[in-house]
């Protein structure tokens, strides 16, 4: 009987662990842009540090995707940070590539969300690429440094590796 117990228990978990992971969509960035609208192609670094003035965001208009609006997602990324310490990053940029934002310009904001994250990325998790669960937001966002097409209150920032 104890055995049986021990495997509705498992088998009960099991559903509800599937049930709760099932609740959040896990995406790719080309997902958060409409398919007929491509984004601009990313140059080396060096052809940016040759072209100052091609360092600038360009595609402000770029089409969002309405639908994601309160979504639960998981997405990979990296960190801009924003806000934060020596010890946690409370508020970031996430962006779809190394570098964005900082060495090249910005992407489109269609390819960029601003999360917010009051627990904190602990720093040495922000230099590699992370994996952010939370609910979307479809609203633009100054950031200063990049207009953004999409925000982000997380539930959980992990490393991607």
């Amino acid at each position: 009987m104890k055995r049986f117990n021990v495997i509705i228990g498992a088998v009960l978990l099991s559903l509800f662990t599937s049930s709760a992971v099932a609740d959040v969509r896990q995406l790719n960035w080309n997902e958060l842009r409409p398919s007929d609208w491509t984004p601009p192609a990313v140059r080396d670094p060096m052809y940016y540090e040759m072209n100052p003035d091609a360092q600038v965001q360009t595609n402000l208009d770029a089409p969002l995707v309405p639908e994601l609006d309160g979504q639960k997602i998981k997405i990979p990324g990296y960190v801009v940070q924003l806000e934060g310490d020596d010890r946690r990053v409370t508020e970031f940029l996430l962006v779809p590539y190394f570098g964005a934002c900082i060495h090249v310009p910005p992407p489109p904001p269609n390819q960029i969300i601003h999360v917010r994250f009051p627990e904190g990325v602990p720093y040495p998790v922000t230099y590699d690429a992370v994996w952010v669960t939370g609910t979307m937001k479809v609203e633009h966002y100054d950031a200063d440094i990049a207009l953004v097409g999409y925000q982000m209150d997380a539930a959980e920032v992990i490393s991607y590796f």
